[in-house]
C-alpha cells in the first residue's frame, strides 16, 4: 500500500495554490484577536506609537511561530493538529492589571512564571484528565462557543456605554456579512465554497467600503518591515505573589485547551487520547508564553476560532494551519500588511466571527448528544455546570462585590463551568458512598461501593 493512500487527512498536504487561500482565510477570522490585545494594552498604559508597532509585530510573529508548533508538534510540543495560537482575551486583562499595580517588567516576568508554571503542574493535571469524560468537555464546549459569541458581538456593537454602541450601520454591516457568507456557502462549490468564510468577510468588507466604514488611510504611513524588540519593557522583574491570577488562570486555561484538542480530533476524524494529546497541546502554549514574556506580549494559547473554520470547510490537513503560521509571521514582519487586516471595520470580523464561533457551540451541542441524559447523575452535572458557567457570561458583573481574587475566579465562566462540569463528576461517579440498610433489606451497615442507580447504566462519557 502507498504512503499516500494510508495518510489520514489531517496530515495530507494540499497544492500551495489551495493551502494559501484556505490558510489567509485562518489568518483574517482570528487576526482581531492580537490586534485588539495590542491596541488594548497600547491605549491602557498610554504606550508611544513605535512601542505599540513593536509589540503587534511582536504578537503576529509569536502567533504564527506558535501556530506552526503545534501544527507540526515536534518532540511533544503541540497536538499535530490544525491549531492557530493568538493571546488570549482574559490573560490581556490579568497582564493590564499586573502591569498597573507592579509595573510592566513585573507583568512580562508573570507571563514568564506562569509559563514555567505550567511545565510544573501538567504532570499533576495530566493525572486528572481521567475526571474529564464527554459530558465535561462536551458542556465546556458550550460554554467556550457562547462565551466566543459574546466576544464577537461586542466587535460588532462596541462596549455597553461606548460612544456609537450598538449603532445602526455596524449592525448592518454585520448582518450583511453573515448574509453574504451563507449565500457562499450555499451557491459556491468545490474550494470556492471551502473559502465561503474569507469571501464573507471581503464582501463585507467592500460594503464597508462602499458605506465609508473601511479606513485604510494608514496602509502606507510607517515602516514597511518590522523585527520585533527582545525586552521591549526592560529586564523581566519576578515576582510569584504578582503573577499568580495568571497561574490561576493557567489551570482554567489547561481545562480549556483539553477540550479543544478533543474537539478539535473529532472534527478531523484523529484519533485523539486527551491524557496523552491534551498535554502536548498544553506545552505548546506553555513555550510561546514563556517565549511571548520575554517579548512583550501576554500569554499565548491556542485559538477556538479556527476549530470552527475548520469544521464550517471541511479541510481538516494541519497544513492549511501551518500555512496560516507563515502568513501571520509574514503580517508580522512587513507592517503594511498588518495595517491592511488593522483596515477591517470590526464589525465586518464580528459578522464573520458570530459564524464560526456559533458552530463551535453546536459542535459542543454535538458532543452532548453522545451522552445519556437519561442517567441522574449526567443530567445533573452537566445542568450545573451551564448555569455556574453561563451565568457570569449572561449577567456580566455578577461577581463584582466579591473581593479581587475569587471576582477574578467566579468572574471566568470557561474556568467554572470546566471546574464544577470536573468536580460533579467526581462527586456523581468517583466518590463512593454507604447505602442505607432499608435499601439493602437488612440491617447490616453496607460496605463503601459505588453510588446505585448513577453509576450501572450503560454511559459512553464516563470513557476518557
Amino acid at each position: 500500500m502507498s504512503t499516500k493512500a494510508i495518510r489520514h487527512p489531517v496530515d495530507e498536504i494540499l497544492p500551495l495554490r489551495r493551502l494559501l487561500p484556505l490558510g489567509v482565510q485562518h489568518v483574517l477570522v482570528m487576526a482581531a484577536a492580537p490586534i485588539s490585545s495590542v491596541f488594548l494594552i497600547s491605549a491602557t498604559l498610554g504606550l508611544s506609537p513605535e512601542l505599540t508597532g513593536n509589540l503587534l509585530s511582536a504578537t503576529f510573529i509569536l502567533s504564527g511561530l506558535g501556530t506552526l508548533l503545534q501544527s507540526f508538534g515536534p518532540w511533544k510540543l503541540g497536538a499535530r493538529l490544525p491549531f492557530v495560537m493568538l493571546p488570549g482575551g482574559a490573560p490581556v486583562v490579568l497582564f493590564l492589571m499586573i502591569a498597573k499595580e507592579h509595573g510592566l517588567p513585573t507583568a512580562s516576568g508573570a507571563v514568564i512564571l506562569t509559563g514555567v508554571f505550567y511545565f510544573v503542574v501538567l504532570p499533576v493535571f495530566a493525572r486528572l484528565l481521567k475526571f474529564f469524560p464527554t459530558v465535561v468537555i462536551g458542556t465546556m464546549i458550550v460554554i467556550i462557543g457562547v462565551n466566543l459569541i459574546k466576544v464577537s458581538a461586542v466587535l460588532i456593537t462596541g462596549q455597553p456605554g461606548s460612544a456609537g454602541f450598538a449603532d445602526t450601520r455596524s449592525i448592518l454591516l454585520a448582518l450583511a456579512t453573515i448574509l453574504f457568507t451563507v449565500l457562499f456557502f450555499r451557491l459556491l462549490t468545490g474550494m470556492l465554497r471551502q473559502l465561503a468564510v474569507m469571501l464573507g468577510l471581503v464582501a463585507g468588507t467592500v460594503v464597508a467600503a462602499i458605506a465609508g466604514a473601511a479606513d485604510f488611510s494608514s496602509l502606507t504611513a510607517g515602516p514597511v518591515v518590522a523585527l520585533p524588540q527582545l525586552m521591549p519593557f526592560g529586564v523581566p522583574q519576578f515576582d510569584i505573589i504578582a503573577a499568580l491570577p495568571l497561574m490561576i488562570f493557567s489551570v482554567a486555561s489547561m481545562a480549556e485547551a483539553t477540550g479543544q484538542t478533543v474537539l478539535n480530533g473529532e472534527i478531523v476524524g484523529k484519533d485523539v487520547d486527551a491524557r496523552r494529546d491534551a498535554p502536548k497541546t498544553i506545552r505548546g502554549d506553555a513555550i510561546m508564553s514563556v517565549l511571548g514574556g520575554f517579548f512583550g506580549t501576554s500569554l499565548m494559547v491556542t485559538s477556538g476560532e479556527n476549530i470552527g473554520i475548520v469544521r464550517a470547510t471541511g479541510v481538516r490537513t494541519r497544513f492549511v494551519t501551518v500555512a496560516a503560521g507563515v502568513v501571520l509571521i509574514g503580517i508580522g514582519l512587513l507592517s503594511p500588511i498588518g495595517r491592511l487586516v488593522n483596515g477591517i471595520p470590526a464589525a465586518v470580523v464580528g459578522g464573520t466571527a458570530l459564524i464560526v464561533f456559533a458552530i463551535i457551540t453546536v459542535l459542543g451541542v454535538q458532543m452532548l448528544r453522545r451522552v445519556d441524559f437519561t442517567d441522574h447523575g449526567n443530567m445533573v452535572i452537566a445542568a450545573t455546570a451551564l448555569a455556574v458557567g453561563l451565568l457570569p457570561i449572561l449577567a456580566p458583573g455578577v461577581y463584582d462585590q466579591f473581593p479581587d481574587a475569587a471576582r477574578m475566579l467566579l468572574g471566568s465562566g470557561v474556568a467554572m463551568g470546566a471546574f464544577v462540569a470536573a468536580g460533579m463528576n467526581i462527586l456523581f461517579r468517583h466518590v463512593r458512598t454507604r447505602r442505607r440498610p432499608e435499601a439493602l433489606g437488612s440491617g447490616a451497615e453496607s460496605e463503601p461501593g459505588p453510588p446505585p442507580a448513577a453509576s450501572t447504566s450503560p454511559d459512553e462519557s464516563r470513557q476518557p
